[in-house]
C-alpha cells in the first residue's frame, strides 16, 4: 500500500498533533485527512507553516491542561449515581462500565468526558460506593465517586411481631403473678395463730 508524508494541522488521536510530520496511507490522506482539513501535503511551501502550527498546538495544549485541571477539582467532589439491575439479595446483574459512567456524567452534571479517560482498575460488580480514577490529561488525574444502586429496593427480611392482644394477655398474666407474689407475705403476716379454747373448770360444789 502506497504511503505518503503529511503535516497534521489538527490533533488526531493515535496519529499525532499539529505540526507533526507523519506517514500515512495515500488513500487515507486523499480521502479523509485532506478533505477534512486535518492535514496538508508535505511540500516545501507547507513546511513554512510548521512554526505557526506549533504555536497553535502549544496554545491548544495549554488550554486543555487548564480546562482539565479545573475539571479535576470539580469532579472529585461529585457522586455519580448509576442505577443497575440487581436481585433481591443485592447481587448485580452485569457490571458498571466506563461508557455508563460517561453517559451519567453527561446526563447528571452536563460533563462531556471521553470514556477512554475513565480508568476502571477492575469491573464494578457490587452495589455501593466506588472510587474511579480519571486520566483527564497526560499530567492531570482525578478520582470520581460512583455509587451503584439497585433499580428495585433490596427487600430486608421482615420479622413478624406478636399480635397486640397476645402481648397484652401475656403482660397481664405476668402482672397477676407479681401481685400474687407480693400479697402472699402480707397475708402471712396478717393471719395470727388461733389459740385453742381453755378447758372449763368444774364447780367445787360438784
Amino acid at each position: 500500500m502506497a504511503k505518503t508524508e503529511v503535516i497534521l494541522t489538527h490533533n488526531i488521536v493515535g496519529l499525532g498533533g499539529e505540526s507533526d510530520q507523519v506517514r500515512v496511507a495515500a488513500g487515507y490522506a486523499r480521502n479523509y485527512l485532506f478533505p477534512q482539513g486535518f492535514a496538508i501535503p508535505l511540500t516545501g511551501a507547507n513546511k513554512r507553516r510548521i512554526e505557526v502550527l506549533k504555536q497553535r498546538r502549544g496554545e491548544r495544549e495549554a488550554h486543555e491542561f487548564n480546562t482539565m485541571t479545573e475539571l479535576a477539582k470539580g469532579v472529585s467532589k461529585l457522586i455519580c449515581l448509576i442505577k443497575v439491575k440487581a436481585g433481591d439479595d443485592g447481587k448485580m446483574f452485569g457490571s458498571v462500565t466506563a461508557g455508563m459512567i460517561a453517559d451519567e456524567l453527561k446526563h447528571q452534571f452536563d460533563i462531556t468526558l471521553d470514556k477512554k479517560k475513565i480508568h476502571l482498575e477492575r469491573a464494578i460488580k457490587t452495589l455501593g460506593e466506588h472510587e474511579v480514577e480519571l486520566r483527564l490529561h497526560a499530567e492531570v488525574k482525578s478520582t470520581l465517586k460512583v455509587r451503584a444502586e439497585s433499580l428495585t429496593p433490596v427487600i430486608a427480611p421482615v420479622v413478624e411481631a406478636a399480635p397486640a392482644d397476645l402481648r397484652t394477655e401475656k403482660r397481664g398474666k405476668r402482672v397477676e403473678k407479681i401481685e400474687a407474689a407480693e400479697e402472699a407475705p402480707k397475708a402471712a403476716k396478717t393471719e395470727k395463730p388461733v389459740k385453742a379454747p381453755k378447758a372449763v373448770k368444774k364447780d367445787k360444789a360438784e
